[in-house]
């Protein structure tokens, strides 16, 4: 009997890539899918999938859709057995919402009710998805915590995300479909995104080209490696929430939990780009700028709830963690 496949949206985005990486590294089998759309260089996303092929293809489907299409999706699918779901597609940033809000609708909205009723249908052991440590909007005080409100967002991305979190404890209430949703904290490595700060620093500094500083550094992130984030990610997916009537973190009595990943340590911006400026060998050229729409100053991740339930430590400080990106950035541009 051939051994049941875990399903994995977003496969050839960033963090997709890496927990597919790892799944089939244990022996799992896995279905990829992903709409491969042009919000960035769509030949990193090939890049990507051909990085997940080496060596391990018996093991690997990939499937091109966009699973907000949900005639597409049950289609694509309806030859596949899986018993596990890791739900990591979307659409991401919070700038890019600013200009083209129906995006977020399409993919985060409509995409996640999709999923939620593939799994409810399905009968799905679990189902694993992305949520955002930007859902914790205006009123939040640091570090923040599962359990504090989240009802003022600062950008739709944000919204739509709070709104998948909703929707999954609606699920699990209704059908007891067991669910987890993770809110990743600014999450940065190898064959990251390219509009994102690690990415956008590091080429524009090995190029000599100035770099815009918001808020004129003074923000702060919760950097976190993307090691740390599939080990979180894979914790999870193998210990779905019971469905026991306890209060999960989140604060659902239904089988949903909520879980913050996150380096627990907030960095300032100006300590990210002196790391980069060192592993490039060059200092950057600042171009100080105020505050973005809807970004928020400060992210800092409380872990507690993950590390009590499964165990969750990050282990990559940024000092490690930033040469490793800007090492293989050289590589894979060849500079």
């Amino acid at each position: 009997m051939s051994k049941s496949a875990i399903l994995v949206t977003g496969a050839a985005g960033f963090i997709g890539m890496h927990v597919t990486r790892q799944l089939l590294a244990r022996g799992e089998r896995v279905i990829g899918i992903d709409n491969l759309n042009d919000y960035y260089d769509v030949r990193l996303k090939h890049a990507r999938l051909a990085e997940i092929g080496r060596g391990t293809n018996r093991d690997f489907e990939f499937l091109e859709l966009d699973f907000a299409d949900d005639k597409a999706l049950d289609t694509a699918l309806s030859a596949h057995a899986f018993d596990r779901i890791v739900h990591l597609g979307a659409q991401a940033g919070v700038r890019y919402s600013i200009d083209n809000p129906r995006a977020y609708i399409h993919s985060n909205i409509a995409g996640h009710l999709n999923m939620l009723e593939l799994a409810r249908h399905r009968d799905i052991e679990h189902m694993v998805y992305a949520s955002s440590s930007s859902i914790y909007g205006g009123d939040a005080t640091l570090p923040f915590k599962v359990d504090d409100r989240a009802d003022r967002p600062l950008s739709l991305y944000a919204a739509t995300k709070r709104a998948d979190e909703l929707m999954s404890d609606t699920y699990a209430h209704l059908y007891r479909t067991p669910l987890t949703g993770l809110r990743f904290f600014t999450v940065y490595g190898p064959w990251g995104r390219p509009d994102m700060a690690m990415w956008l620093f590091t080429s524009a500094i090995l190029e000599g080209r100035p770099i815009n500083v918001f808020n004129g550094g003074d923000m702060r992130r919760d950097f976190t490696y993307i090691d740390d984030i599939v080990a979180g990610i894979v914790a999870c997916l193998d210990n779905p929430p019971s469905d026991d009537g306890a209060v999960k973190a989140g604060g659902s009595i239904s089988p949903h939990r909520l879980y913050n990943i996150g380096n627990h340590k907030s960095e300032r911006l100006d300590r990210l780009i002196e790391l980069v400026e060192a592993a490039c060998g060059t200092p950057a050229i600042r171009v100080p700028l105020p505050m973005q729409p809807g970004d928020m100053k400060d992210t800092f991740a409380d872990i507690d709830a993950i590390q009590r339930d499964l165990g969750y430590a990050p282990t990559t400080s940024i000092e490690h963690g930033v040469p490793r990106f800007v090492d293989w950035y050289r590589s894979y541009k060849g500079t």
